[in-house]
């Protein structure tokens, strides 16, 4: 199955800025969680022009990627 039917990704900024004009001390979120259970089962917390790459990168992977590839790729991406 692949990974974008099995994960939903969530970001969550910590202000309204976009991010290349963001206090680099502002922190977002990004999580990506089980649709069937509705658990986090990955988790980041970044500074935002991070975040964006970041997230850019994970929905990319979760279209073209099945759900184990996908989660042995991610899991190992340091928090």
């Amino acid at each position: 199955m692949k990974a974008s039917h099995a994960y939903r990704l969530i970001v969550t900024r910590g202000g309204l800025t976009p991010a290349p004009l963001a206090d680099p001390a502002r922190v977002d979120h990004v999580e990506v969680v089980e649709v069937g259970s509705g658990e986090v089962v990955l988790f980041w917390d970044r500074p935002p022009r991070e975040t964006s790459k970041l997230s850019r990168a994970l929905r990319e992977d979760l279209t073209q990627l099945e759900e184990e590839e996908f989660m042995a790729r991610w899991s190992s991406v340091e928090h």
